[in-house]
């Protein structure tokens, strides 16, 4: 199977915005910095559907889309926060939780061989909040619907991102403990 595929070509496009995405904020072009989060949103949709339609996945891409997720969530999480758009707390709940997956994925595979953990329903709908509350707060700057993001927003983000994160510490240890 090939590894440069339409759904590999997506998620490699999805990683490659992430440097412009950063530099629109920079140069105060929220315009298109909105635009590139929206369309780095729809290549994470596509390249999971061409995958499966076109019965196309490979090795590279199932380590390449989740990265490519962490890559340009923690990345939008960090800028804007640091512009003051996100609270910090917010943000290091979510960098806390994605490197407490990945020292859980480490130690899986150091103490049990096991290299491949399935993404939960839990880590999906994290992925699919944290995206909702960065293109708000994307929406908000460009149209200025209100001063603060909505707590309940934040909460939901914050709620879902420990859930899931407490979730994958359940399947690791389940799965350490089966092998």
């Amino acid at each position: 199977m090939a590894v440069l595929n339409i759904p590999n070509t997506l998620t490699i496009t999805r990683i490659v915005i992430i440097p412009i995405f950063i530099t629109t904020i920079i140069y105060r072009r929220y315009d298109y910095s909105l635009y590139l989060f929206i369309i780095a949103a729809i290549t994470d949709i596509l390249d999971g559907l061409f995958a499966r339609l076109t019965d196309q996945k490979t090795e590279l891409g199932t380590f390449l889309d989740p990265l490519a997720d962490k890559f340009l969530l923690v990345t939008s999480f960090i800028v804007l926060s640091s512009y003051g758009w996100i609270p910090g707390w917010l943000t290091i709940t979510v960098i806390s939780r994605d490197v407490i997956v990945i020292i859980g994925w480490f130690l899986l595979y150091l103490t049990a061989g096991i290299s491949r953990v399935e993404p939960s329903i839990p880590g999906k709908i994290t992925i699919w909040i944290q995206s909702l509350l960065i293109a708000y707060v994307l929406i908000n700057i460009n149209f200025c619907i209100s001063r603060d993001l909505p707590g309940i927003l934040l909460w939901i983000t914050t709620g879902i991102t420990i859930l899931s994160g407490l979730h994958y510490i359940y399947k690791g240890l389940k799965l350490a403990h089966a092998g």
